[in-house]
């Protein structure tokens, strides 16, 4: 199967959305989603933070808010968020959260979760930020919760970090056998044990062949907890600059623009010409990858989206 082409979204993380008029930068916003859906893209992805970084006085719109407009802005697109910070909202919360929000889009709603990484989102907010193995096992704990949730008629859960006490969930959504949950993050021995575990879906940020190692060790746990590996749907992130040589297109790259990506994003993104993109979509489908979330760096997103799609999406 061909690799899908998905756009993540500039919802204000790098304080790309200025600190003037909220309202111009939300129909920037929706516009982008409407060209998605337009052009034939998989889904549009929302991060989850509550403070740019570096924290600042700059427009960063709420997740949740954000998924549910674009679910009713939209009539093909998917919507999913990449990644809900499950140390954010009580999962039981969040499950209720997720259902209501894919009646709202008629069932086009792919619920993403992880652990939370970004400490002055908790500091600001007044969140406890616990470590990284206590944050992994709240992950494991709330996961269970919500796709109970999404799937019984009650649920009862008594863990170290959460309690559910006969809670029902009605409507539970729309999709089925339940909203698909994708689980975020590469960390080998837990977070891809979690996603053979649970997920229905993973997102790993790393190059094709970081991609291809982190896949293996996934199907390594799939074969351990008895469960198809080829069910999960894999997910990754890259960045779009097209340019009329990869010189320019290299040049473009903002500074810190890929300081989340491992290594130097331009030697593998699709970053390039478009003879170079389309060497590189294919490194990614090769590797394992069955959609890709995009950044689309431009001046212009909009035409950028536009040709893109002209050029790559069948």
């Amino acid at each position: 199967m061909p690799i899908k082409h998905s756009v993540f979204l500039p919802t204000g993380f790098g304080q790309e959305l200025g600190t003037t008029d909220p309202v111009a930068a939300y129909e920037a916003l929706t516009a982008l989603v409407t060209v998605a859906d337009e052009e034939g893209f998989e889904t549009a992805w929302v991060l989850d933070h509550f403070q740019t970084v570096p924290p600042s006085q700059a427009n960063l719109f709420e997740c949740w808010t954000l998924v549910s407009a674009f679910l009713r802005d939209t009539t093909r697109l998917r919507i999913g968020q990449l990644v809900t910070g499950n140390g954010y909202r009580n999962p039981a919360l969040q499950a209720k959260m997720a259902s209501t929000a894919d009646v709202l889009g008629h069932g086009r709603l792919t619920f993403g979760i992880g652990a939370g990484w970004y400490e002055p989102d908790y500091v600001a907010f007044g969140y406890e930020f616990a470590d990284t193995p206590t944050r992994l096992r709240q992950l494991r704990e709330a996961v269970q919760i919500i796709l109970s949730l999404w799937t019984e008629d009650e649920t009862t859960f008594d863990g170290s970090y959460y309690q559910v006490r006969g809670a029902a969930n009605q409507p539970k959504g729309v999709q089925q056998p339940h909203i698909p949950m994708l689980i975020a993050g590469g960390g080998e021995k837990v977070t891809l044990k979690l996603v053979a575990q649970y997920g229905d879906a993973c997102n790993i940020l790393e190059s094709p062949e970081g991609l291809e190692r982190k896949f293996a060790i996934l199907r390594e746990h799939c074969e351990k907890v008895g469960r198809d590996y080829e069910a999960i749907h894999r997910t990754s992130a890259s960045i779009c600059i097209i340019a009329d040589t990869d010189a320019q297109a290299r040049a473009a790259l903002p500074e810190g623009a890929g300081d989340l990506f491992p290594g130097d994003i331009r030697d593998y993104g699709l970053i390039g010409t478009p003879d170079t993109i389309r060497e590189r979509l294919a490194a990614y489908e090769a590797a394992g990858v069955q959609e890709l979330a995009i950044s689309f760096v431009a001046a212009d997103q909009p035409a950028l989206m536009r040709q893109y799609a002209s050029e790559f999406i069948v």
